[in-house]
């Protein structure tokens, strides 16, 4: 039988077979352990193929097939290298907020890094503005206009008020939809809104540290009722992603790689080679000054040849 895993808890994993029946499966333990430097070789959204373990909506997974594509964080477990966060993502949401909590530029970069090299379409979703003064409107256009300008697509909504929310939710219809941000963004009120029946859990935000509470611990993909599927991931601080040589970096960050053959070198790193067509560009305007300081900022988060994304 063929199926798509929504949901990984511990050893066992709940898969939606093509018949619409919810079973509980797992894996062999040789099957566990064969080659792979992840700490869940099976993540939410992969399709799978399973067999019935001749015990009431139970079963053995006995393949994953390919994936199309895939996110992974770094893991806290020492041992492996990597936990996987999802795969088969049509389109990944980032979930950001100009003020309770704050999305700063620097981690909305790094999700973008992130996406661009798994080969994710990538929207960028500004929530809650409806509480936004004059000088969060400012600092929102400011942002819409820097992301817009170097080829993202951008939303703004309130959850909270709906403005904007039939919209996105319309853009989720028929695909598999990855939802991420920081804990506090919105995310699961947003769905709960447009899908009341899933009921995904929410909290407050923390009147001491004005950031969001932790409230979903693990991926998990949920069936909407505009044939769409999202992937709710857990309120994020920052991860390792992916690793990217340091001389690489730059291809991730679209508008400054388009600039690359107006480059006196073909191999220019656009930090202090002469006549390097990123930094004209910077300094007409071209490329987005926070955009520039983002990529400098990531490429010498590290002394190694290697840059690890953390967002």
């Amino acid at each position: 039988m063929r199926g798509l895993v929504l949901k990984s808890t511990g050893k066992w994993y709940e898969v939606l077979a093509e018949d619409g029946e919810h079973w509980q499966c797992r894996i062999r333990g040789k099957f566990r352990m064969k080659g792979l430097r992840t700490t869940n070789p099976i993540s939410v959204g992969d399709h799978v193929i399973f067999e019935d373990e001749e015990s009431e909506g139970r079963g053995v997974i006995k393949e994953i097939e390919a994936r199309k594509n895939y996110i992974i964080r770094k893991s806290v477990n020492l041992s492996k290298e990597a936990h996987i966060v999802a795969s088969n993502v049509d389109q990944a949401f980032l979930f950001a907020t100009v003020k309770l909590p704050r999305t700063s530029v620097g981690f909305i970069d790094r999700f973008l890094v992130t996406a661009e090299a798994y080969s994710i379409k990538a929207i960028v979703v500004f929530n809650k503005i409806d509480l936004l003064d004059e000088e969060g409107k400012e600092e929102l256009g400011f942002l819409v206009k820097t992301y817009e300008s170097v080829g993202y697509e951008v939303r703004q909504i309130s959850a909270e008020t709906g403005e904007g929310t039939q919209e996105l939710y319309d853009e989720l219809a028929g695909k598999t939809n990855m939802l991420t941000g920081h804990s506090g963004v919105g995310k699961s009120t947003f769905v709960n809104k447009t899908n009341p029946g899933l009921n995904i859990k929410t909290d407050e935000i923390s009147e001491l540290y004005k950031k969001g509470k932790h409230t979903t611990t693990n991926a998990e993909m949920h069936i909407l009722d505009n044939g769409g599927y999202i992937i709710d991931t857990p309120g994020i601080k920052g991860f390792g992603i992916v690793d990217i040589p340091k001389n690489e970096l730059h291809h991730y960050f679209p508008e400054m790689f388009a600039l690359l053959p107006d480059c006196k070198f073909h191999n220019c790193l656009h930090i202090g080679e002469p006549k390097c067509a990123v930094k004209v560009a910077v300094e007409n305007g071209q490329v987005p000054e926070s955009r520039y300081k983002s990529y400098t900022t990531m490429y010498s988060d590290d002394e190694d040849e290697t840059y690890r994304s953390g967002y």
